[in-house]
């Protein structure tokens, strides 16, 4: 299972493999379904999102000790379902339909973390960026997904990893440049958790939401471009071919 590349996560291949596949053999002769830890896994994610309302640093580790665990079941719901041989579509689509909720809570938390809504002013323009950062990390999966959704429509097979590369030269070497920077990878909601805990950290020294509300603003700029080229690069590729 650790062999699988494909949508992999990094932080799976460097190690959440190594702690779900020691915690699956525990599951898999119990009454436990893959979509019931589906479902748990979204829970998880959401109460993630929520935790960055508790002021302070208890909140941002709290956050992202969540999201790691979020991403524990992620690992395990897909490796109980293919060793009970339960895959299906439904579970897919849970699959799908978790990501993209969890990660917009964990934004939008964000935001009005920024906010700071227990503060006796709250300033909402820091909660209408993180919703901002929210809706775009959800298009940027959806811009993905409906490739297959257009394609299946059409009567057409799903889209091999070679259609992904832009004909135009000029794109292709700024698709290239932008999966060796790896920035959009900010928004996930991994990244995002663990870049949370840090600004929460340098909050804690300086005394104030400053650099909070400066990850908010990047993760807000990041989703948006992140959007737009993501887009682009799609639209001038051979996946709606």
């Amino acid at each position: 299972m650790k062999d699988r590349r494909s949508g992999e996560h990094w932080a799976g291949r460097l190690y959440m493999r190594e702690i779900s596949l020691r915690i699956d053999p525990y599951l898999v002769n119990t009454r436990i379904t893959p979509n019931q830890l589906t479902y748990l896994m979204v829970v998880v994610g959401v109460l993630g999102g929520a935790a960055l309302l508790i002021p302070g640093l208890t909140g941002a580790i709290l956050a992202a000790v969540l999201f790691q665990v979020y991403l524990l079941l992620d690992c395990v719901d897909g490796e109980v379902a293919r060793w009970r041989k339960q895959t299906s579509i439904t579970g897919v689509y849970l699959d799908r339909i978790g990501h993209y909720l969890c990660e917009a809570a964990l934004l939008v938390g964000f935001g009005v973390r920024g906010a700071d809504v227990f503060g006796g002013s709250p300033n909402w323009l820091w909660a209408f960026l993180g919703t901002l950062a929210a809706l775009g990390a959800i298009l940027i999966k959806a811009e993905t997904d409906l490739v297959d959704v257009a394609r299946a429509r059409s009567g057409q097979p799903a889209v091999k990893d070679e259609a992904s590369v832009p004909r135009s030269s000029g794109l292709a070497l700024a698709r290239r440049a932008a999966a060796a920077l790896k920035f959009h990878r900010l928004v996930g909601g991994i990244e995002a958790s663990l870049l949370i805990l840090f600004v929460a950290i340098l909050d804690m020294i300086k005394g104030d939401l400053f650099f909070t509300r400066l990850g908010i603003a990047v993760l807000a700029g990041i989703a948006i471009v992140q959007t737009l080229l993501h887009l682009v690069s799609i639209l001038a590729s051979s996946r709606l071919k």
